[in-house]
């Protein structure tokens, strides 16, 4: 386990890489021990160096690159000036000292140049006492609760002079942005009121590059991302689709003109979930998609909707260390990306679409501790379903072994082949040589809209179907000893776990992370209660059945399978009385549990030493009941 838990943490990880738009160029941010460092190289890798608001080899948090349309500044965040704040500084690429701009207090996000490279725009939150998003720790609520909101909003800098005006209302909080060609306007995702909760409800909104009032263009029957202006100035393309987790975008490509009117979808009944896009020309749009557990790239006309794949792989792709994206140069004849797949650690790797080389090494050595890693197949109901099974990293086919399903979260979300960190504390009980079955059941992406919006008040029911009969498909390929299995998962897969005890005892062990025993109890307790409207149909307080169908504490007296619960005491999206109710209630009933709760956490843990902690208690309660005398 030793060996295991040290290579989860060994990895050199890779935030983001950026082309410079010239294309002879490369940034990209490492994360290092205590901070994060920027380096630039040329196209092919030579020539690397930093660049440092600090002295020397120092560390501090710098991260956030954005190159200027002349290709000879990068823009970046550094907290040198102050740990804790960063503030926005100005480089040139090829070295030197670099100009602090601003002196903020707050969290800064997104930079961004104008059209003619005078301005940079970026997302501020002043006077923050936290990191923007639902993962973080939240702040301990106690006093008079009441609805103060701290908005994020557009500001724009002038480079010259380092002046800084917030242009965007007071009473909007603005998640994304983008420059229209001409530098005069800004097209925007935002919403009023609380950030964390009402990204579910946010428009398509239009903002002058000097302020004043937004204009909204699109009110979306669901959620939007990734609004992107097309290179004339009138039109204007995101995504859309059924997405449960901020940031974790899936859904279909729309375009709308930018003076209004109706938006179209361009990808209609596409098998794939787009999660990232770019305009490659006035006709054409580029983008990232999941499909079948797998990444890809494509491109889409935007007239007739030919979709025509530009590349695809069974590994992760990304250029900001989320979905499915890459980083282009202004012609789009030069890519890059941060690579890596479950057999191999990440790298950052630049050239023309597909035909990559390899940039960085800093992970050379690093093998996994864990074994490989197969694409399993199989349908259900109508559903071609897909999902990742991990071997034991002894394998002996003349062996049965136990094997643990992990159930990702969202359900927004899919699980692809990348390398795992700290959190994969799952992925870790391949070194204990169990197998890993983590299945991507309706509801996921990766199939098209359809597919994902097949649990829409139906949670708990086909899509456990459908990782039961994945089970049963693994069961006919591996030799697992089918008395030996466990479930597990985090946040949706956490709720998945406890909703499975509650159906069947097939599992004979089971650990929930973070999960929801009462989804009418949740819906008051948790801080973004928007998210769960789309999925039930209605409000807990206008339809309160739907909620109880689906909840786990509905059920549980026939849950009879030992049960360890996790959770972080400051969890706003699965609020840690849910756990408490869950792990009060099998006591009650008989069953055996145990309630481990992680201080200062919230629904993603920071602390290593928790991130540790949760890898070897996950391992001991499997070896208990699917190894130890237990399992007898």
């Amino acid at each position: 386990m030793n060996e295991v838990v040290r290579t989860l943490f060994a990895g050199k990880t890779f935030a983001q890489v950026a082309v410079s738009p010239d294309g002879k160029q490369l940034a990209w941010v490492e994360n290092e021990s205590g901070g994060s460092a920027i380096y630039v190289s040329g196209i092919s890798g030579a020539n690397q160096h930093r660049v440092s608001a600090g002295s020397g080899n120092s560390v501090q948090g710098e991260d956030s690159i954005a190159w200027s349309p002349d290709s000879k500044r990068l823009a970046f965040f550094s907290d040198a000036a102050k740990p804790g704040q960063q503030q926005v500084y100005v480089a040139n690429a090829n070295g030197g000292t670099a100009r602090k701009l601003t002196s903020v207090t707050g969290f800064l996000a997104t930079p961004g140049w104008s059209p003619d490279g005078k301005s940079l725009a970026v997302l501020f939150t002043e006077n923050a006492t936290r990191a923007s998003g639902p993962l973080v720790a939240e702040n301990a609520r106690t006093g008079v609760i009441r609805d103060d909101v701290t908005e994020q909003r557009l500001a724009v800098i002038e480079v010259d002079s380092g002046k800084l005006r917030q242009i965007s209302p007071q009473d909007m909080y603005v998640y994304e942005y983008d420059w229209s060609p001409d530098g005069r306007q800004f097209v925007t995702t935002a919403a009023h009121g609380n950030g964390d909760d009402n990204w579910y409800i946010a428009q398509i909104y239009l903002l002058d590059a000097h302020g004043g009032p937004m204009k909204s263009i699109h009110k979306p029957a669901l959620q939007v991302a990734s609004p992107a202006w097309s290179p004339d100035g009138k039109s204007i393309a995101f995504i859309s689709g059924l997405m449960s987790d901020e940031g974790s975008v899936g859904g279909d490509i729309f375009v709308i003109l930018a003076s209004g009117g109706e938006a179209r979808n361009v990808t209609p009944e596409m098998k794939a979930s787009a999660s990232w896009l770019t305009w490659a020309s006035g006709q054409k749009i580029f983008f990232g998609e999941n499909v079948d557990g797998e990444s890809g790239i494509a491109s889409v006309a935007v007239s007739e909707g030919k979709i025509e794949t530009l590349w695809h792989g069974p590994e992760q792709i990304s250029a900001n260390g989320g979905g499915v994206t890459v980083s282009l140069s202004t012609d789009g004849k030069t890519t890059a990306v941060i690579r890596q797949s479950l057999g191999r650690p990440p790298e950052v790797w630049a050239g023309t679409m597909g035909s990559w080389k390899q940039i960085t090494s800093r992970n050379a050595g690093l093998k996994p501790a864990w074994g490989e890693a197969r694409s399993v197949h199989w349908s259900n109901e109508g559903f071609n379903l897909q999902g990742w099974l991990i071997y034991p990293r002894n394998f002996d086919p003349a062996k049965k072994y136990p094997m643990v399903v992990s159930v990702h979260g969202g359900p927004g979300a899919m699980v692809r082949s990348a390398w795992p960190g700290p959190h994969s504390f799952a992925v870790a009980l391949s070194a204990r040589n169990y197998f890993v079955f983590m299945p991507n059941p309706r509801g996921s992406f990766g199939q098209g809209e359809a597919f994902t919006r097949a649990n829409v008040r139906d949670f708990g029911y086909g899509d456990f179907r459908d990782i039961l009969t994945g089970v049963g498909q693994v069961l006919k390929e591996a030799p697992v000893d089918e008395h030996r299995l466990g479930l597990t998962g985090w946040s949706y897969g956490g709720y998945m776990t406890m909703f499975g005890v509650t159906q069947t005892d097939r599992f004979a062990a089971a650990v929930a992370g973070a999960g929801i025993a009462n989804f009418q109890s949740y819906y008051g307790q948790n801080q973004i209660d928007q998210w769960m409207i789309p999925f039930f149909g209605a409000s807990v307080y206008d339809d309160p059945q739907v909620y109880a169908k689906s909840s786990p504490i509905t059920f549980i007296k026939r849950a009879k399978t030992p049960t360890l619960v996790l959770v972080g005491d400051s969890d706003g999206e699965c609020p840690t009385p849910q756990s408490f109710e869950f792990w009060h209630a099998l006591k009650t009933v008989g069953v055996k549990t145990e309630l481990v709760v992680y201080e200062h956490e919230g629904h993603a843990f920071a602390s290593p030493e928790h991130q540790r902690d949760r890898i070897e208690r996950v391992a001991a309660w499997f070896d208990e009941y699917l190894k130890g005398p237990a399992a007898k």
